[in-house]
């Protein structure tokens, strides 16, 4: 074995005697089965914390009005919970992952727990908050102790599932619907079971070809897979040709990748080319200890870094704050969200605080709070004239104290919508100065430039409140005429650099900003294009959706960003195409809710005009090779297989241009469709662009299967992977495409 691997690493022969060959094809194998076997131990059984969840617990269940005893359990997998209810009359069991847990919250933290919880001690309580719209799961232990092995293990598994790569990701996923279609629970996989197995992953695998597979691995002859033929035949089922072809181009016959060859491979890809480089990423992902020692990498290593984020199709030196954040706050886009406290429908919808903590949770930057007179001398929040539920603007506020910087350091602004009288007004200003404390800003900062907004950076920490101003001539006017201000003094002294005036065609201080319903400033582009991205080089704007949209639908925010439009705000609340347009946005620059303007929408002398299509052109070439594990869409129904194709959406200046795949019938695991799609980009440093993956339907309209959107700045050449969101945002794993990118001028 040493003589092999010298030979190799002298000369790198490309041929070799056939024993030398069985030999690595044996360590292969091995690797493989010991990736797999490590992938078992992440039930981390040696963990106290871990050992309480696989015994499973008596809990309880809360919900407005219910609460109902529930056995959870942590599954051998170490990424499951299981969940059911032990009464004769309610069987029921269901399960869910780790992987689509947000967060972990102890004590009576959520809503939920709050308002129904208080009869369990709050040592006792927990809320576990999901990932995309589902509702938090408020639990209650049956001692403070089993409550705390809870959390702490959740906290644990979380964070190891997250160092997870795709590769364990896709183990976990097929074992999970092994365990489901072994229905006799003996751990051994007999064809039938095998088929439904096939159904549930979504291939519509022949018959023929299927016994095949399975005899293959059935090297026991028992007509059962167990054990080592499981996994010997979820490795058949994971193979991927189309990278053992990109694989073998670069290594050549002896199907080993050397540094030399992996750097013709990196500098083909448009990436860091050098034999250090290299060399890195062998050692980094190269499974073969072997291999590792002598800069060789084996087909499954090679694997291993093409699933990896540095494969991923988003540029990963983005998803850290990369920016310069010192410009004026009117030279960045900031995410915003609109009727922040809504849950859904904004004429019957519920209200809640736990939409602040998910749109902070976002990335989001900038809050809506609707405020209105409430009983007993406390303002509420609530859409207004509506039927929406009601929630105390304290809690609202001491909410925001403890979730606004959870996720980002950058600067939140209130935008307060003001419909109450002086003296709740009064309450407001007291209510945000007690329970925020020093996170509020309540005075200039020492050493601004008056001439210009301050940045972000100067910010950090800090919570701006958004709303009217008083000026001393308002004030002296009221006096000579025995009125009263609209405005109380104590929420006026808090208005500090988002003082809200009506629109002027002419500069304005900097501290001074303007919103606009979605008509008015589309009205305004068309007839002052360049006179609003100037106006948004030096203040900032806030764009809200129409009022008629009264099931909280949103607009496209990409034509107001054109404009330079920094506040653009959306129903967070409301899933759909355009909120995924904000999150690509927002995901750059480390999803720090501050994105960067390109230069021609910083310069206060700008031509730009967002109405003029002329400019700046970029062609992508995309090859959409072919598609992994796509969701099945129909649960219920074990004979429905997804019929996917793709599409690649250009959102920029105009209208939105498209390209689309062919279907591929009855295969959502792993069709293949090697088609090259072309389109136009203009304004490419503004633009977004949206892979979409869809069911097709001949006689009704396609259904969504998952989606990803970025902006094309952030956008890699070369073979590249994109990992697939669900409508509401949240991740599909171990769901991608996979393709090649190539950007070129006309």
């Amino acid at each position: 074995m040493p003589g092999y691997w010298s030979t190799i690493c002298k000369g790198k022969q490309k041929k070799y005697q056939a024993d030398s060959e069985a030999v690595v094809e044996q360590e292969v194998q091995c690797t493989k089965s010991h990736g797999l076997r490590t992938f078992k131990k992440m039930a981390l059984t040696d963990d106290e914390d871990v050992n309480v969840m696989l015994n499973g617990s008596q809990m309880w269940k809360i919900k407005p009005g219910w609460r109902q005893q529930r056995l959870y359990r942590l599954e051998s997998d170490g990424m499951t919970i299981w969940y059911g209810s032990r009464a004769k009359r309610a069987r029921s069991k269901q399960i869910f992952s780790v992987l689509h847990i947000d967060s972990v919250r102890e004590g009576h933290q959520s809503e939920g727990l709050k308002k129904h919880g208080r009869r369990f001690p709050e040592s006792c309580c927990f809320s576990i908050s999901f990932m995309g719209r589902r509702k938090n799961l408020d639990l209650a232990a049956c001692s403070d102790q089993e409550a705390r092995s809870w959390v702490q293990g959740l906290q644990k598994l979380r964070e190891r599932a997250v160092a997870m790569s795709q590769r364990e990701k896709l183990v976990h996923w097929i074992r999970d619907y092994l365990h489901q279609a072994d229905r006799d629970g003996d751990e051994k996989m007999s064809f039938q079971e095998v088929k439904a197995m096939l159904r549930m992953i979504n291939i519509d695998m022949n018959d023929m070809y299927a016994y095949s597979l399975f005899k293959k691995c059935d090297r026991s002859n028992t007509d059962r897979l167990e054990d080592c033929e499981i996994e010997e035949f979820c490795t058949q089922l994971m193979s991927r040709p189309e990278l053992e072809e990109i694989f073998h181009h670069y290594s050549g016959e002896d199907r080993v990748l050397s540094a030399e060859e992996l750097q013709e491979f990196l500098q083909h890809q448009g990436e860091e080319a050098t034999l250090e480089r290299a060399r890195q990423i062998i050692h980094q992902y190269e499974l073969n200890e072997k291999a590792k020692q002598h800069d060789l990498m084996m087909q499954e290593g090679f694997m291993m870094y093409m699933l990896s984020a540095e494969g991923d199709l988003f540029n990963h030196k983005h998803r850290k704050v990369y920016q310069e954040m010192n410009h004026p706050l009117s030279h960045y886009f900031i995410s915003s969200s609109h009727n922040t406290y809504l849950t859904n429908h904004q004429l019957v919808g519920t209200s809640s605080t736990e939409s602040y903590i998910r749109a902070f949770m976002e990335g989001c930057r900038c809050v809506e709070l609707d405020c209105w007179e409430g009983p007993a001398g406390e303002p509420v929040i609530y859409h207004g004239h509506t039927f929406t539920s009601k929630i105390l603007f304290k809690d609202v506020i001491a909410t925001i104290k403890h979730y606004a910087f959870k996720c980002s350091s950058y600067p939140v602004i209130l935008s307060i919508e003001n419909h109450c009288g002086l003296e709740q007004q009064a309450t407001m200003a007291n209510h945000l100065r007690t329970i925020l404390g020093d996170m509020l800003l309540t005075e200039p900062l020492e050493g601004c430039d008056p001439a210009h907004l301050p940045s972000p950076e100067a910010l950090k920490g800090k919570i701006l409140v958004k709303g009217k101003r008083l000026c001393e001539q308002q004030i002296a006017e009221a006096e000579e005429l025995r009125t009263r201000v609209d405005t109380a003094q104590e929420l006026s002294d808090l208005v500090i650099y988002c003082q809200t005036v009506e629109y002027r065609d002419q500069p304005g201080k900097p501290c001074e900003m303007s919103s606009f319903s979605e008509d008015k400033v589309r009205k305004l582009m068309k007839d002052s294009g360049n006179g609003l991205v100037r106006y948004n080089t030096r203040q900032l704007s806030r764009i809200y959706p129409d009022a008629l949209r009264a099931n909280s639908s949103n607009f496209s925010p990409q034509e107001m960003w054109i404009a330079g439009c920094q506040l653009v705000a959306l129903n967070f609340q409301t899933p759909g195409y355009k909120m995924d347009l904000n999150r690509g946005r927002f995901q750059d620059n480390g999803s720090c809710g501050y994105v960067l303007k390109p230069e021609f929408l910083r310069r206060e002398d700008t031509l730009f005009n967002p109405e003029d299509l002329s400019g700046n052109v970029k062609i992508l070439k995309i090859k959409v090779i072919s598609a992994q594990q796509l969701p099945k869409l129909n649960q219920e129904n074990p004979n429905s297989i997804v019929d996917p194709f793709v599409r690649v959406e250009i959102h920029s200046m105009g209208r939105r241009r498209e390209r689309e795949t062919t279907y591929i019938l009855n295969n959502g695991f792993n069709p293949k469709w090697n088609e090259m799609l072309q389109l136009e980009v203009l304004c490419p440093e503004l633009a977004l662009v949206r892979f979409v993956v869809e069911d097709y339907d001949k006689a009704s309209s396609n259904d969504f299967i998952g989606q990803y959107t970025l902006p094309f700045p952030s956008l890699r050449q070369g073979y590249r992977h994109v990992h697939l969101l669900s409508k509401d945002g949240a991740s599909l794993s171990p769901a991608t495409l996979f393709i090649h990118v190539h950007i070129e001028d006309p």
